[in-house]
């Protein structure tokens, strides 16, 4: 199955190699190439094609969650690290990541909002859904949004939904102190000073990892991100 949407009938998902990531901790006391091409086959059927197919289930599941954007085409990160500007030159990852992003043109991961992102490892289990990290001209047309009071209670209401559901928000990076030419005390400061906004799903039990109960669970909490998920669209867009 190649990676991406299929253009025929999508894999059914039936859950990933084990509770535990057991490949993935075996992967990390042993990165080297001889390892991992005695393994892949382990890693192809227990974890990048099970993402494939719930990436696959979620877009068709998605679809009518957002009514003002469309899909893009399923995406599962490389496993492979780029070591070029790292200190640390371990070859593999020790985790499985991919996402849906919203659909505009030639755009993908991760300049465009997410509709879901699911992270997979021995030591980090989570999904979620928005913008990890907008470049400059987002970023500007992101707070241009927050600043504009109409726009940002339409961001409060959708927020404090998701919020008292048990969500959190985060980013790549927050600064520490309020942007340049934002006043220190605006009531939406904190939201100012985030480079992107990405809300987390509520904790996800690891015995979900192995059957469809986790396509259910991620299915779920992206539809109730998605109001988000459009709004920061056109925020940012």
């Amino acid at each position: 199955m190649p990676l991406g949407m299929p253009k025929a009938k999508a894999e059914r998902f039936e859950g990933f190699g084990d509770a535990r990531a057991s490949f993935f901790v075996r992967l990390a006391k042993n990165q080297n190439k001889d390892w991992f091409s005695a393994h892949k086959s382990e890693y192809e059927e227990g974890w990048q094609k099970p993402m494939q197919a719930l990436l696959g289930e979620a877009r068709v599941a998605l679809d009518k969650a957002y009514r003002h954007a469309e899909l893009g085409e399923p995406h599962v990160m490389r496993i492979y690290r780029d070591v070029r500007f790292s200190k640390d030159k371990s070859p593999y990852k020790t985790w499985i990541g991919g996402g849906i992003p919203l659909a505009a043109g030639k755009a993908k991961m991760p300049e465009m909002p997410s509709a879901l992102y699911m992270h997979v490892g021995a030591d980090e289990l989570f999904a979620g859904a928005g913008l990890y990290m907008m470049d400059p001209k987002a970023l500007a047309r992101f707070r241009a949004a927050v600043v504009d009071e109409k726009r940002a209670k339409e961001l409060d209401a959708i927020s404090t939904k998701l919020v008292r559901k048990g969500y959190r928000f985060t980013a790549a990076e927050t600064l520490k102190k309020a942007p340049k030419g934002v006043d220190p005390e605006h009531p939406r400061v904190e939201l100012l000073k985030r480079k992107g906004l990405v809300v987390v799903y509520p904790a996800i039990p690891r015995k979900n990892l192995t059957s469809r109960a986790l396509l259910d669970v991620v299915v779920k909490a992206s539809k109730e991100a998605a109001p988000l998920v459009e709004w920061i669209r056109f925020a940012t867009a």
